[in-house]
């Protein structure tokens, strides 16, 4: 069994052959774990910013480890640019679409829009424009829903935030589906899990090319072209 002693307290840890913590300290022992699940997980944290407010509706980002050019390289890679000015765009867009209602820009929601931005993974500066969209959706749609609160209002004022939140949760959906275009293209493909087909019978899944050039597609035992199936 190893023993070992911590600075300048008398606690000690120790630990069998097989490695086991025999720590007396329950609340050591939990520290420990949870470090090691967050120092262990594969993915980095991802790129921040602090805001310096400039006035109510402009604020400055700057680093927030004062790591600046770090920090540059990071937001460059997180929206898939090598342009400094699609940088400075992008955070005056997200800035824009994290500001309070009747209030100033939120640190918290400019960070959360960022994490976004990083997650979708953007590849160029198309990709990197569609994920800033996404991340401006997606907080203008949350917004709208914390509208609806517990205060009540008219029938009228719930309908039309009813409707602009489902619209706004739409158009998240429809850029999520575009970035996944853009990537794989718009092949789709259908899964075939049971097919029957009685004793005599003949199946094809799928078109087919007749002699005639024609596409055509067999339905029971019979060939059925474009224009049979057209009339």
């Amino acid at each position: 069994m190893e023993t070992t002693s911590r600075g300048t307290g008398p606690s000690t840890r120790s630990k069998s052959a097989n490695g086991f913590d025999h720590s007396c300290d329950p609340l050591e022992r939990e520290m420990k774990k949870t470090s090691e699940i967050i120092t262990g997980t594969s993915r980095r944290r991802p790129v921040r910013v602090k805001l310096q407010r400039v006035d109510a509706s402009l604020s400055k980002a700057y680093p927030p480890d004062g790591q600046g050019k770090i920090w540059w390289a990071r937001l460059m890679q997180a929206l898939g640019t090598s342009s400094s000015d699609f940088v400075n765009a992008s955070l005056f867009q997200l800035q824009k679409a994290a500001q309070l209602p009747c209030g100033g820009i939120s640190e918290v929601a400019m960070n959360a829009a960022l994490a976004i931005v990083e997650a979708a993974a953007p590849q160029n500066e198309i990709e990197g424009a569609l994920a800033v969209q996404m991340a401006c959706t997606h907080t203008a749609a949350i917004s709208v829903l914390a509208r609806f609160g517990g205060s009540g209002g008219s029938e009228r004022r719930v309908a039309a935030l009813a409707s602009a939140a489902s619209r706004l949760l739409r158009a998240y959906s429809g850029q999520v589906e575009t970035l996944r275009r853009l990537r794989h293209g718009s092949d789709q493909y259908v899964r075939v899990e049971h097919v029957h087909v009685n004793e005599g019978g003949q199946t094809i899944i799928g078109n087919i090319r007749t002699q005639g050039g024609k596409d055509a597609r067999l339905v029971g035992n019979q060939e059925v072209g474009d224009d049979e199936e057209g009339a």
